[in-house]
């Protein structure tokens, strides 16, 4: 499973859905929920007994992590809870958008946000795929679909962020939904396969554009940038009447699942499993010259030539390498030669795209943010190996995440950041995770670099210890507090009684952030509005 993939839902079916019978009822669905409030308080006070244990163990680790922790930046909380509000918005399903361009289930469509709104949402995200947009040639958009469902969210009184989606959908573990680049764009790719990012063994992945080939007019006489930039001109076209209004914020992806990075760890055909450590991707021929050429610059010919051949496979631990092991080769003059050059491109290709979107998007009243995975396995080896291949420069000694802020940052653009839910404690111990150091990490690179920062859960969660990990990190107490959460994702399962509860009661808890107390407050107002009713 990819942790950092948004999985595919369809929209819920309102007859399906117990808890959800029909329009008319969406304002009521949640006083009629059935509850155990003795069991849910025994449970409460399990779940709290489990997190000081963690919280114990976890502040062993850190000092002993201490010098390590002083280079990145990390800081104990020592100030007061954070008391802003965090506007909470819900993903909507990858297919929202049907295949012929057309709203999805608009009827469905319709319910969920009039609960959504009900609940104190502040609004929805959604893919907006090139895939479909400009499925039927160069600069031949279809927007309608999208249109659509930006009326209806303006009816609803809520706010809507859309994602540029230069990204395939589908492909991966778990999918069911396939939306692959423009045909047009594909036909090029068949044409010319250095197009697409390409591993050590010569396998092909067609989730996105190289980065590799950004400046040259491989897509029918025009530049992958001209491509995306054009794309996003024409959708400010489209909706110059509702940016800054309703559209609050346009997310512009930059990479596999919307995301800076490479697709170091594809999940398609099982090529990768977690906690594999990816593998690099820099074997087409455009990502090849560049690296010639850095090489060259140095007068180290030979250091062009390919990527580590010691690196391993995707499925290998970091020991199971000569690169990537504790002493390995990552740390040597070549690793950190190829590494600097690595992590550069993904730099440039954002700088590049942001710059783009900037100048589209100045004056609109729209924020800017572009996503960042959370690449939280093997963090605490000392190579970082799963950062490494997919493309952040983040190690024992140095820092990868506050160059990304930084350019960000030039731009005034939200970074937005994945697996606020995720808790240490939860992860497999062979693994070498650490979801809670990362993120405590790039918190602190978003307060140095100035700049917003705004997160999504990585998996599709329920619980209460997930919302209430949410609003812990909210807090800006040790680095930067969120300026907005989205999460993910509206489903069926979402509108069932328990898992309602939780999100309503996160809402509530999110207008004030405060961490989990308040979530835990906000849920119990709710059992005793259920009673009550």
């Amino acid at each position: 499973m990819a942790l950092t993939l948004r999985s595919p839902t369809s929209f819920i079916n309102l007859k399906d859905t117990r808890s959800f019978k029909a329009v008319d009822e969406v304002s009521s669905m949640v006083c009629f929920a059935q509850m155990r409030p003795s069991c849910r308080l025994k449970a409460k006070s399990l779940m709290q007994g489990t997190q000081l244990l963690q919280e114990k163990t976890l502040n062993l680790e850190d000092r002993r992590n201490d010098k390590w922790e002083k280079l990145h930046g990390r800081t104990e909380a020592h100030g007061k809870n954070d008391s802003r509000n965090v506007p909470v918005f819900v993903m909507l399903p990858l297919d929202t958008v049907s295949l012929g361009g057309h709203l999805n289930k608009p009827k469905a469509m319709n319910a969920s946000l009039m609960a959504l709104k009900s609940a104190g949402i502040e609004g929805v995200m959604v893919d907006a795929w090139w895939g479909l947009v400009e499925k039927e040639g160069p600069s031949k958009y279809n927007w309608e679909g999208y249109a659509e469902l930006v009326k209806m969210v303006q009816k609803h009184g809520l706010k809507i962020q859309v994602v540029m989606s230069f990204h395939q959908c589908g492909g991966n573990v778990g999918d069911s939904c396939s939306i692959p680049l423009p045909p047009w764009v594909l036909e090029e790719i068949s044409r010319n396969p250095d197009l697409v990012y390409t591993d050590k063994s010569g396998r092909r992945n067609p989730e996105y554009v190289s980065l590799g080939c950004d400046s040259l007019a491989v897509l029918r006489g025009r530049t992958p940038i001209q491509v995306y930039s054009d794309y996003m001109r024409s959708f400010r076209d489209r909706f110059q009447d509702y940016l800054g209004d309703v559209i609050v914020e346009v997310q512009v992806g930059m990479g596999p699942c919307g995301e800076l990075r490479y697709p170091s760890y594809p999940e398609s055909n099982g090529t990768w499993r977690f906690p594999g450590i990816g593998e690099f991707q820099c074997y087409d021929k455009y990502m090849r010259a560049s690296l010639q050429a850095s090489a060259e610059t140095l007068g180290r010919t030979n250091w062009g030539i390919s990527g580590p051949h010691d690196s391993g496979q995707y499925n290998q631990f970091p020991e199971d390498t000569d690169f990537f092991r504790r002493d390995g080769t990552w740390n040597n003059e070549y690793g950190q030669f190829f590494l600097k050059w690595y992590s550069g491109m993904p730099l440039e290709h954002g700088n590049r795209l942001l710059a783009a979107a900037k100048g589209i998007f100045q004056g609109t009243g729209a924020k800017l943010s572009g996503k960042v995975a959370g690449t939280h396995w093997h963090y605490r080896s000392r190579s970082h190996a799963a950062e490494l291949t997919a493309g952040y420069y983040n190690t024992r000694h140095q820092d990868g995440y506050l160059p990304i802020a930084r350019m960000m940052g030039k731009h005034g653009v939200v970074l937005n950041f994945t697996c606020m839910e995720m808790r240490d404690g939860e992860q497999p111990g062979h693994a070498n995770c650490s979801p809670e150091g990362l993120v405590r990490q790039v918190k602190m690179a978003t307060k140095v670099a100035r700049i917003d920062l705004a997160g999504e859960n990585a998996l599709e969660r329920y619980d209460e210890g997930a919302y209430a990990q949410v609003l812990k990190t909210s807090q800006s107490d040790s680095g930067n507090g969120l300026s907005a959460f989205t999460y993910l994702r509206l489903s069926k399962r979402l509108f069932e009684g328990e898992n309602w509860r939780h999100l309503v009661g996160f809402a509530k808890a999110c207008r004030k952030v405060a961490g989990s107390q308040d979530f835990q407050r906000a849920t119990q107002a709710e059992r005793i509005f259920m009673l009550d009713s």
